[in-house]
């Protein structure tokens, strides 16, 4: 009897197991689409608040004061080393394509030439244009090359001799060598 009790139990058991995973995992499906599977999302740049912002005072702020409370801008205009610009971004990773933008600042901060504050601006992601590429490409001259020319176009440019390193240059080409 006990031999009896042996065998027949571990069978129940695994029935049982293999139904909690089977429910488990179709319990579990519906919730992968959850926001509590998402992707962390990541900030880039430093993300400048409204009440930071508040505190500048054009006329009255100086470079120093808007330095010490924003931190170094992330870049210049290119022309005009007066104009600060400060980018921050919100991205979340999507599924085979770029991360996505969920919120993104631009503050720029536009000074005279005494380093006073002048303006200040702020745009976000609603303020964005998209750009496309251009069609058609740029020719770049010699870049039309055949296939047989790409296959057999180093035949003959190089000469053994030259590759021995007997030369003052090092071993590579000379201006009177053979191959030229």
């Amino acid at each position: 009897m006990s031999r009896m009790f042996k065998t027949a139990w571990p069978k129940r058991r695994t029935g049982f197991r293999h139904a909690v995973a089977v429910v488990v995992l179709l319990g579990g499906m519906p919730l992968a689409g959850c926001s509590f599977f998402q992707a962390q999302s990541t900030t880039r740049g430093d993300p400048i608040d409204i009440e930071s912002l508040k505190q500048l005072t054009p006329g009255v702020t100086t470079t120093a004061d808007a330095s010490a409370l924003l931190g170094s801008p992330t870049a210049h205009e290119t022309f005009d080393d007066n104009s600060w610009i400060y980018i921050s971004q919100i991205t979340r990773p999507r599924v085979g394509r770029l991360p996505g933008v969920l919120r993104q600042r631009v503050v720029v901060l536009n000074f005279d030439g005494t380093g006073v504050l002048r303006s200040v601006k702020v745009y976000d992601k609603a303020d964005g244009r998209a750009v496309s590429m251009a069609p058609g490409a740029t020719a770049t001259p010699g870049a039309s090359v055949s296939v047989l020319q790409q296959l057999f176009g180093n035949v003959g440019r190089f000469s053994g001799a030259s590759d021995t390193g007997g030369n003052q240059g090092g071993g590579g080409l000379s201006a009177g060598g053979p191959g030229l």
